[in-house]
């Protein structure tokens, strides 16, 4: 079975520019930097993008768990990291992609011809990452309002300079393939060549277990060999990977638009499926779409229509404070389903990942 952590978190942020988009267009003065925005409906919706919250993430499991992150080679126009998924969990955890180094070689009627270069790297490694996640956007509609500053320390007038800023409640959500940690392939697929044959048969010589693909089988209906890091190694990554959602941080301008980006609501589930069942239980007033409403009965409806492919507890965490007008109708979702908890926010967290590491096999 393989099994998937499902994750839906809602921010609640005031007066930030959390992910910029650059200098603004619709403005004279270059130093205006505009906030990354999305339309639906004719209407704008603030954002932060997908691989902006990876960074976050990224930083904190570094900066909060101690892990050894990949380093970073940079050739040309590319960049690439190690690709050892053995050494460095983010390698693990978050993919990587590490293309051979290529060399122009002149043909004999003098025209550049690419070849590759041999050696240790010479093959192309790729790994889908078992950690996806969307962007984060404003639930409501939001008008960033653009504040100017002054860079005044110098003699004569002051050097202006401009950014948007914003106040929202915005969504995002997150998927985790729990077998897919710690599980590596080498056959040549793109997203599937993690590993060199080299690097394969050294894991083996280590005693790293060998196990099946469960999906992928050769021309003889034999299922593919995968190697897997031993299990504590990858119960503790997903645990880190989820705990760091408690004290995660990140954000542009943070010298004087510092934001709390934590969950301020917080859903997780385990589920034996790819769906993330949990993407419309917020929606906005849908009149001038400027109030971020909690949809409710939409979380009861999913938590009904699904409740076949949901394992173990689904736990929901709020912060005090945060719509607390919705206290009552999610305590009687824990009335009305045994297997629904509302929690704080870190104490969901804590108790997902107690559930959790009794879900790896």
């Amino acid at each position: 079975m393989n099994l998937k952590t499902q994750g839906f978190i809602l921010l609640d942020v005031d007066v930030v520019a959390l992910n910029n988009a650059g200098i603004s267009k619709a403005n004279s003065n270059d130093n205006n930097v505009e906030t990354k925005k999305i339309y639906k409906d004719g209407r704008s919706y603030t954002y932060v993008s997908g691989q902006a919250w990876r960074y976050w993430w990224r930083e904190t499991l570094k900066n909060s768990f101690a892990w050894q992150l990949s380093p970073i080679t940079r050739d040309s126009k590319i960049a690439f990291t190690e690709a050892n998924p053995f050494v460095y969990p983010d390698d693990d955890l978050f993919g990587y992609m590490r293309a051979p180094k290529k060399e122009k070689k002149k043909s004999k009627k003098g025209a550049d011809t690419d070849i590759k270069v041999e050696g240790e790297n010479k093959d192309t490694l790729t790994r889908i990452s078992p950690l996806k996640n969307s962007v984060f956007v404003s639930v409501a509609s939001t008008s960033p309002v653009t504040h100017l500053s002054s860079m005044a320390r110098q003699e004569g007038d002051g050097a202006l300079y401009g950014k948007e800023e914003y106040s929202a409640i915005m969504k995002g959500m997150f998927s985790l393939d729990l077998f897919q940690v710690g599980t590596f392939s080498s056959y040549n697929k793109t997203g599937f060549k993690n590993l060199t044959e080299k690097a394969m048969d050294e894991a083996i010589k280590k005693g790293f277990n060998i196990v099946e693909d469960p999906f992928v089988r050769d021309t003889n209906g034999v299922s593919k060999r995968m190697i897997q890091l031993p299990r504590n190694i990858r119960v503790q990554r997903i645990v880190d990977t989820i705990a760091a959602l408690k004290n995660i941080s990140g954000g542009a301008m943070q010298t004087n638009n510092m934001a709390d980006v934590t969950p301020k609501f917080i859903v997780l589930a385990t589920t034996n499926s790819g769906n993330h069942p949990f993407s419309h239980i917020v929606k906005n007033d849908g009149v001038r779409a400027e109030r971020a409403l909690l949809n409710v009965e939409g979380l009861r409806e999913v938590i009904s229509d699904y409740h076949d492919q949901f394992q173990g507890t689904i736990f929901i965490g709020k912060r005090s404070g945060f719509m607390d007008e919705y206290d009552a109708e999610l305590k009687a979702l824990e009335a009305d389903f045994p297997n629904v908890r509302v929690l704080t926010v870190n104490q969901a967290i804590d108790q997902y990942c107690e559930q959790v590491t009794t879900q790896i096999p």
